[in-house]
C-alpha cells in the first residue's frame, strides 16, 4: 500500500529501513492530513477534476476518517507506508475510483508539507497557551510574596537583596522573549506549501489561494521549490523557538532544585509532590524539577539535530526530510506537558522565611549602605572604602532599611506593566 507503487516487489530489508516507525509518528498528523485533503478536494472540483458529486462523496469520507482519528480508532496498519497511503486506500476502499482520484495534483511530498505546516501552526499555538497561563501563575505568586526577601546571589556568593516577587516575575517576564520567537516561528509556517507537488508544481492548473482560505493559512508559499525548501528551515526555525522556551523552564527548574536543598532551604512543597530515597528516610526529592531540566535540555539540543539533517542539502526534495518528523513532534508533545506539570507544580510552592539575622546573610546590604553614604554627600569610592574597611575589620553592621524604587526593582516590580507586555 504505497503511493508510489509501481507493482514493482521492494527488499524487504530495504522496505523496513526507509519507512522507519513513520506510522507511529504519523498519528500525530493524521488530523492534518484530512484538513488538507478537504482543501484540495475543493479545489479540485473548483477546476473541474471533480464534479459536486464526487466532492460530497470525498468530503464525507474525510469526514468518517476525522471522527476516528478524533476518537482515537484510527490505525495505521502494518500494511501501509504511512499515514497518507492509509487514509487513501480507506477513501477507495470506501468510495471506488472516485476515492482514486484524491491524489490528482499532488505529492506525497507535500502532503507531509502541509501536513507539518498544519501541525506546527497549531501546536505552536498550544505551546503559547500553556506559557500564557504559567506567565499568569508566576505573576500572580510575584504578587502574592513580593514582600518576602529572597538573598541574590552572583558567583553563587551572596551578593544583594532580591526577593521571590523579584524572582517570580524575572522568569514570567523572560518568557515574553520566548513568545517572541514562538511567534517567528509560526509566521514562518503560516504559509501555505500545498501546490509545490514533488517540488516543482503541478501542470494542472490549480488554483492555490482557495486551499490557503481553506486551511486558513496567512499566505501562500508561492514559488514551489521554496515551499520545498522550506522542510528543514522550518524545522531549525521552530527548534530555536522551543529551544528558547526551554532554557528559561530549564534555568527555572534548575533554581527551584538549588532554593529546595537545605544549604538554602528557600522554598519546599507538599511532600505529595516530591520523591523520597529507597535508603534515606529524610529524604524530599524535586524530581519533577529535575526532569523538567533534563527534558529541557535535551529540547535545547533538537536545533543542532535540525542544523545537522539538513545543512548544506541542496536544493528539491530529499528523503533526509523524513528524519525531521519524529524529534520535532517529540518535542512539542513534551514541552505541552513540561508547561502543564510546571504550572501545577509551582502553585503549590511553599515560600519560606529567610533568617536574616543568619552570618551567612550579614554582607547582603553592603551596597544599599553603600549607597547611602553616597546620598548623604560622600562620594561613591569613599564610601565603599568606608564600608569595604568595616567589612574587613568586622565592624560592619547592616541598615536593611532602603528601598529600591525604580522601576523594575525590589520595591517596584511593574508586574502591570510586565502583565501589559505579553504579546497578544
Amino acid at each position: 500500500m504505497k503511493l508510489w507503487d509501481k507493482g514493482i516487489s521492494i527488499d524487504n530489508k530495504i522496505e523496513q529501513f526507509t519507512v522507519g516507525n513513520d506510522r507511529e509518528i504519523d498519528i500525530h498528523i493524521a488530523k492534518y492530513d484530512v484538513i488538507a485533503s478537504k482543501a484540495h478536494a475543493k479545489m479540485l472540483q473548483s477546476i473541474g477534476i471533480l464534479t459536486s458529486e464526487e466532492l460530497e462523496q470525498l468530503l464525507e469520507g474525510l469526514e468518517v476518517l476525522a471522527q476516528q482519528i478524533e476518537e482515537g480508532t484510527f490505525e495505521i496498519d502494518a500494511q501501509f507506508e504511512d499515514v497518507h497511503s492509509k487514509i487513501e486506500f480507506e477513501l477507495t476502499k470506501s468510495l471506488g475510483e472516485v476515492g482514486k482520484k484524491i491524489h490528482t495534483a499532488r505529492s506525497r511530498n507535500d502532503q507531509v508539507l502541509v501536513a507539518c505546516h498544519l501541525y506546527y501552526k497549531e501546536n505552536l499555538q498550544v505551546v503559547q497557551s500553556k506559557v500564557k497561563t504559567l506567565f499568569d501563575t508566576l505573576l500572580d505568586l510575584a504578587e502574592t510574596h513580593k514582600d518576602k526577601l529572597l538573598p541574590g546571589y552572583t558567583h553563587l556568593q551572596v551578593a544583594m537583596p532580591s526577593s521571590f516577587g523579584l524572582w517570580f516575575s524575572a522568569y514570567a517576564e523572560l518568557m515574553i522573549d520566548d513568545v517572541y520567537l514562538l511567534n517567528a516561528a509560526l509566521k514562518t509556517v503560516d504559509q501555505n506549501p500545498l501546490g509545490s507537488a514533488a517540488g516543482y508544481g503541478s501542470s494542472f492548473p490549480i488554483d492555490r489561494e482557495l486551499t490557503t482560505k481553506e486551511m486558513d493559512f496567512a499566505t501562500l508559499k508561492y514559488n514551489v521549490v521554496a515551499a520545498q525548501m522550506g522542510r528543514g528551515k522550518n524545522e531549525r526555525t521552530i527548534a530555536a523557538a522551543l529551544g528558547s522556551l526551554a532554557n528559561t523552564l530549564s534555568r527555572f527548574a534548575m533554581d527551584v532544585c538549588l532554593y529546595m536543598s537545605q544549604n538554602f532551604g528557600f522554598v519546599t512543597f507538599p511532600d505529595e509532590l516530591t520523591t523520597g530515597s529507597s535508603i534515606m528516610p529524610h529524604k524530599k526529592n524535586p524530581d519533577v524539577f529535575e526532569l523538567i531540566r533534563g527534558k529541557c535540555n535535551k529540547i535545547q539540543a533538537l536545533q543542532t539535530e535540525m542544523v545537522l539533517i539538513t545543512n548544506n542539502l541542496p536544493s528539491g526534495y530529499h528523503r533526509d526530510f523524513q528524519l525531521l518528523k519524529e524529534n520535532m513532534i517529540a518535542a512539542f508533545e513534551e514541552l505541552k506537558d513540561i508547561l502543564d506539570i510546571f504550572n501545577y507544580a509551582i502553585q503549590q510552592v511553599i515560600v519560606k522565611d529567610i533568617d536574616l539575622n543568619d552570618d551567612k546573610y550579614k554582607y547582603l546590604f553592603t551596597v544599599d549602605n553603600i549607597n547611602t553614604l553616597v546620598v548623604e554627600g560622600q562620594s561613591f569610592r569613599e564610601a565603599y572604602q568606608k564600608i569595604g574597611g568595616q567589612v574587613q575589620d568586622g565592624t560592619y553592621i547592616p541598615d536593611t532599611s532602603k528601598q529600591h524604587t525604580h522601576i523594575g526593582s525590589i520595591h517596584n516590580l511593574s508586574l502591570d506593566r510586565i502583565k501589559a507586555k505579553f504579546p497578544n
